[in-house]
């Protein structure tokens, strides 16, 4: 390397480092790929946009890799085991292709969804070819007993035998 090709190498590196601020040595906090949306609480006044969003994703996903509508129904939305498989996909494919990615994302991705596919093909059970088929909503109400619940948690129950149960506890 002569003293000209030093020169030019030393002028770059000083342009790269120009906005380099040493107090900052940790790189941007911003979120890598996109917002994760908890459906258990969003709130409706963002509704509207992150349906969008994962409809639009959703539509672009199914069509590129060929996904069967046995495996996702045009009802999608509707099955709620689906919307969440098909959000986590959808942020962890943010995520992958995101600028700031070293280059690995992609067949993490890819990987991702492979994994997923059983599950996505257990998340609906089929029967709305002809139309949207609600499943039966599963429900907690008047199945707990109460007053067993209250006795089972009063213990940790973390060495099954080792502990006299209360009716154990009675006898002695």
């Amino acid at each position: 390397m002569n003293s000209r090709d030093r020169e030019d190498v030393e002028a770059l590196l000083a342009q790269e480092l120009a906005g380099l601020d040493p107090l900052n040595r940790y790189g941007s906090s911003a979120p890598i790929g996109g917002i994760v949306t908890n459906w258990r609480e969003l709130a409706d006044e963002d509704a509207s946009e992150r349906w969008e969003a994962l409809r639009e994703w959703v539509e672009w996903m199914t069509v590129r890799y060929n996904v069967p509508v046995s495996v996702i129904p045009a009802c999608w939305w509707k099955h709620d085991r689906l919307v969440e498989e098909l959000s986590a996909l959808h942020t962890a494919h943010l995520a992958a292709f995101d600028p700031s990615d070293a280059g690995y994302g992609p067949i993490g991705w890819h990987e991702r969804l492979a994994i997923a596919w059983p599950r996505l093909s257990h998340a609906y059970g089929g029967g709305c070819s002809t139309g949207h088929r609600p499943t039966k909503p599963r429900t907690w109400d008047d199945t707990t007993d109460e007053n067993e619940w209250t006795a089972w948690t009063s213990q940790a129950h973390a060495h099954p035998g080792t502990t006299p149960s209360p009716d154990e506890r009675k006898k002695e």
